[in-house]
This record gives structure tokens, C-alpha cells and sequence, in this order.
């Protein structure tokens, strides 16, 4: 075998329609489009969901819901993670940068504590959100939860 003789397998390859070529072919007169209609003539295309006229299916299911534009979509991240990260670096304050390194948030995201586990180290946390029972527990372990402020509009213009 080599590549002068190599053949598809038989009966894989069918010979393209020649329609349109005389009734002697078999496809000639109305060149296999039946007869009359928009869709035996030519330029014609089938509206995208268009089934024969039957009620469509994106008319036949009903609408329910919506996206709301203004959600504020937080990561969560919980104390027992936080102790376990603070356990194995020896760290006193657990900010966003320290976060993204580690691999417990991406970039964009804003992160949200929340109150799942115990924390036991006196440590700086800041995130976008905490919950107040995971609040709470960081102060009572000697801790601080420290929000980022939002830099006021007038001072962004400026």
C-alpha cells in the first residue's frame, strides 16, 4: 500500500446530484423541488424557527424569571478555610492580594466571609462582605474584619 493507491472504502463516497440536467436524469423539470410553493423557488429561505406554521415552540413554552442587571455576585469563603491558610503561613493579616496568591479567590472576584468552622488566631481580615455571625467570631477571637472603602464619586471624577 502506499499513497498512489489509496482508494476511500466502498460505498462511502456518493456522486454529487446533478439536478436540473434534462428528464432524461431523472432530476429535471422541477429539479427534485416539487411543485410551486415558496420553497420551489429560488432566494427562498425558511424563517429560523419557523415549523410549518404550527405554534412554535419558543412561543408554545411560557416565559418565567428574570436576570436582575444590578446583582452583586459575592465568592464565599469560609473561617475554616482562612484558619487553615493562617495555620499554614504563620500570617497576622489575610487581605485580597494574599488570597489571589493562595488560590482561595480570582482576581475579579469580591469575596464574602462567612461563619462555617471556628478561628481561633487573632488576624486582619479584609474582604468586600462578611456575615455577622463570621464578624463576630473574628473579634472574638482578637481579630479585626476590616470592608475596603469605596472611593466617594467626586474624588474618582477628580
Amino acid at each position: 500500500m502506499n499513497l498512489s493507491n489509496l482508494r476511500p472504502a466502498k460505498g462511502s463516497v456518493r456522486e454529487r446530484k446533478r439536478v436540473g440536467r434534462g428528464q432524461g436524469s431523472g432530476m429535471g423539470g422541477t429539479s427534485t423541488r416539487g411543485h410551486k410553493g415558496a420553497q420551489s423557488r429560488s432566494g427562498y429561505s425558511r424563517k429560523i424557527h419557523f415549523e410549518g406554521g404550527q405554534m412554535p415552540l419558543q412561543r408554545r413554552v411560557p416565559k418565567f424569571g428574570f436576570k436582575n442587571i444590578n446583582r452583586v455576585e459575592y465568592k464565599p469563603l469560609n473561617l475554616d478555610s482562612i484558619q487553615a491558610l493562617v495555620d499554614e503561613t504563620k500570617v497576622t493579616v489575610v487581605d485580597f492580594d494574599f488570597m489571589v496568591t493562595h488560590g482561595l479567590v480570582s482576581k475579579k472576584d469580591l469575596i464574602k466571609v462567612l461563619s462555617r468552622g471556628e478561628i481561633t488566631s487573632a488576624i486582619e481580615v479584609h474582604a468586600h462582605a462578611f456575615s455577622t455571625s463570621a464578624k463576630e467570631a473574628i473579634e472574638k477571637a482578637g481579630g479585626k474584619a476590616i470592608v475596603p472603602t469605596k472611593p466617594a464619586k467626586e474624588e474618582a471624577a477628580n
